[in-house]
């Protein structure tokens, strides 16, 4: 009986000591009221939004998801100025650098003694500006009659002699008028070849600024598939202008490319006046390269003729630039030369040089870095510059 009611006191006493564990034990804090050490918690204030408030931060979630991103204005489209009158203001530029050949010629000229040695000199220095052999010695002894004859002797009547003598090898009478006028509904086609590094495609380029700036409208065609670089030039160059560029991807059929710009511009809202077209220019592969340039010619005039195919010479390659446009000549009718860097040589006789050789005329001169200084090329503008 003991031993019962001792046995039932200690069952007491461990309910009592447990009891005691839970009541005296701290309360949980309720959801959304963090303890102590718990209030950077933001797993706990996120479960327990009110209402009012999780709409209100759902309302600017959504705000900002759908906010647009503003808007890269489209590139500015410019209005070049006309071609005519380019030379007349750029003939500072060639002034500079042509000087030295002019002037030095009219020294000579007007020097007291007009014996052998100094004939000799004056085709000399005819020579070292690329006039050429052949028309350096033509234009001596022309000078040599004329100035035996008449017994000219002044500064001015020596400068003249000297003018007209130049004019005539230039032949001012040369149709110089790049075509790039529509026939009718079928657009203008022009060619344009060279070596790269000649500044062909930016050529191309500064073509389409006198285009537009003659109130015509252009499509370039990159058909240059061999450099990426050149249609990204190209879409840069026509961007400027409102000129939209056909192009494919690299080492795609370069005539092609060239068909469908003329398409393009023969039909539909890009239809235009003219179609320039940009044609590879590597001259290291030389019989691909020729074979490429006559497909590109045959299969853009199964839709329309070709007007112009311009040849790109760099002025300062000299001689080697003559070589270059033989190869060119030999394959596709060139019809016009484009003369870049002519400000950049003080060898201006490469004019009278190219014209001889090739048997076509020199159409557009580069005269400076800029986008509109691609100039049509004017006679006696260049040779009164050259005796100033």
């Amino acid at each position: 009986m003991d031993y019962t009611i001792f046995a039932v006191a200690i069952f007491v006493v461990a309910i009592l000591v447990f009891g005691g564990v839970f009541l005296i034990r701290p309360r949980r804090p309720e959801s959304g009221q963090p303890g102590a050490g718990e209030e950077s918690a933001p797993s706990a204030g996120t479960a327990v939004a009110e209402p009012e408030e999780a709409e209100e931060a759902g309302t600017a979630t959504a705000g900002t998801v759908t906010a647009e991103e503003p808007e890269v204005p489209p590139t500015e489209v410019e209005t070049p100025p006309p071609s005519a009158g380019r030379m007349v203001r750029l003939r500072a530029r060639l002034a500079r650098s042509q000087s030295t050949f002019g002037h030095g010629l009219l020294n000579l000229l007007g020097s007291d003694k007009l014996d052998e040695d100094t004939w000799e000199e004056i085709e000399d220095t005819l020579v070292t500006a690329d006039v050429g052999v052949t028309s350096a010695s033509q234009i001596v002894d022309n000078l040599r009659t004329k100035v035996k004859v008449l017994g000219t002797r002044g500064p001015d009547e020596v400068r003249g002699l000297l003018r007209e003598e130049l004019l005539a090898q230039i032949n001012p009478d040369l149709d110089r008028t790049v075509r790039t006028e529509p026939h009718g509904t079928r657009p203008a086609v022009i060619m344009v070849v060279g070596v790269n590094g000649t500044g062909k495609t930016t050529s191309c380029g500064k073509l389409a600024r006198v285009v537009v700036g003659d109130g015509h409208s252009a499509v370039l065609g990159a058909a240059d598939t061999f450099r990426a670089a050149a249609a990204d030039q190209l879409e840069t160059w026509g961007g400027r202008v409102g000129a939209p560029v056909v192009r494919k991807d690299e080492g795609a059929d370069p005539a092609s490319v060239a068909f469908d710009a003329v398409a393009r511009a023969s039909e539909g809202d890009d239809r235009a006046d003219t179609v320039i077209i940009d044609t590879a220019g590597r001259l290291h592969t030389k019989t691909g390269l020729m074979d490429e340039l006559g497909k590109v010619k045959r299969v853009v005039e199964k839709r329309c003729q070709v007007d112009e195919v311009l040849l790109v010479l760099d002025a300062t390659t000299g001689q080697n630039g003559l070589r270059q446009a033989r190869v060119f000549a030999e394959v596709v009718n060139v019809t016009g030369i484009v003369l870049t860097k002519l400000d950049g040589t003080a060898k201006g006789g490469i004019v009278i040089q190219v014209q001889r050789e090739l048997g076509v005329p020199v159409k557009l001169v580069g005269l400076g870095e800029g986008p509109d200084d691609l100039a049509p090329f004017d006679p006696e503008t260049f040779v009164d510059t050259l005796l100033e």
